[in-house]
This record gives structure tokens, sequence and C-alpha cells, in this order.
């Protein structure tokens, strides 16, 4: 992930899995194909939960499951491709060119990625950073934007939850 500028941030308090869930479906409306969502945060924090908001909010109605062990989860909703990866087991980012993955980051595609720090320097710029981490009776949730759709997602959010 390079360097990128933070173009706008917010932070929420997330009490419990359900507000974690609706936190992802006020993220999904503006999300276009071609855009790339990061998702950071230890073991446990509510990034596979996001990602299922997300998923359900536009349209997924089947399972949706961590990628910990595929590496990636592909699913087609309408004419947008959605995958969501998992790089948690890398060992170091030169294991991505291997993988062909870079060939999934198209027009048509929205990219999710958990444990984007694993794959570091390889990702074209991230439109918007998510970062969820425990607190005390639930979890944080910091949405940066480090583009203008990732702007829009996260002027879309800011109207969903207010």
């Amino acid at each position: 992930m390079k360097d990128a500028t933070i173009i706008e941030a917010l932070q929420g308090y997330l009490p419990d899995a359900e507000a974690t869930l609706r936190a992802g479906a006020a993220l999904a409306p503006a999300l276009r194909g071609g855009m790339i969502v990061t998702l950071s945060g230890e073991l446990g924090a509510g990034k596979t939960t996001l990602v299922r908001g997300i998923l359900r909010e536009l349209g997924w109605l089947g399972a949706v499951k961590s990628p910990s062990y595929a590496l990636v989860e592909h699913y087609t909703i309408s004419s947008l491709y959605f995958y969501h990866f998992d790089f948690y087991r890398f060992e170091n980012s030169s294991e991505w060119d291997a993988t062909g993955f870079a060939e999934y980051f198209r027009p048509d595609a929205i990219c999710v990625i958990e444990w984007p720090e694993r794959i570091a320097g390889r990702l074209a710029p991230v439109d918007v950073a998510a970062v969820l981490a425990h607190c005390e009776s639930g979890r944080t949730l910091m949405l940066r934007a480090g583009t203008q759709p990732g702007k829009a997602c996260l002027d879309a959010y800011s109207a969903a939850t207010a």
C-alpha cells in the first residue's frame, strides 16, 4: 500500500456485531467498480462482519465467509465482481507477485482487502481504508478516504449514519 493523502477521515463506535453490519451497509451504496477498500485490525475485530454488511446491502443473499484459507472469496452481484481478500497468511509482500491477484483489480470489480499491510507497496491508491479496533465494550471504526470516490463513500456513510 503506497502512502496516500487522506482526503477525509471519520471515526465511530460500534457496540456490537449488528452495528458493524450496519456500518458496512452504510458504506456499500457508494462503492463502485474499480474501487479498493482495505480493512485493518486485530483478529476478531470485525473485518469480515463489516464485509458481510457491505455484501448484504449490495444484494448478496448467500453465505459470506472469511477468506483466511482460500485467500480470496468471489461474489458476483449483477454485472459487478466483488473480491474479498485476506492476506493474513502472507509472510512477506513478495508472495503477492506469485498469486496473479493483480488481474482482479479492474474497472468492473470492487476489491476489499483484509490485512493490507502484508502486501505493502503492491496496491494502487486505496479509496477507503477502514481500521477496526477492540475497545472496552465494542469496537471503534476509523474510515479514511484516499481518493475522491473514497470521499463519496465517506459522505454517503455520514449521511446514512447521521
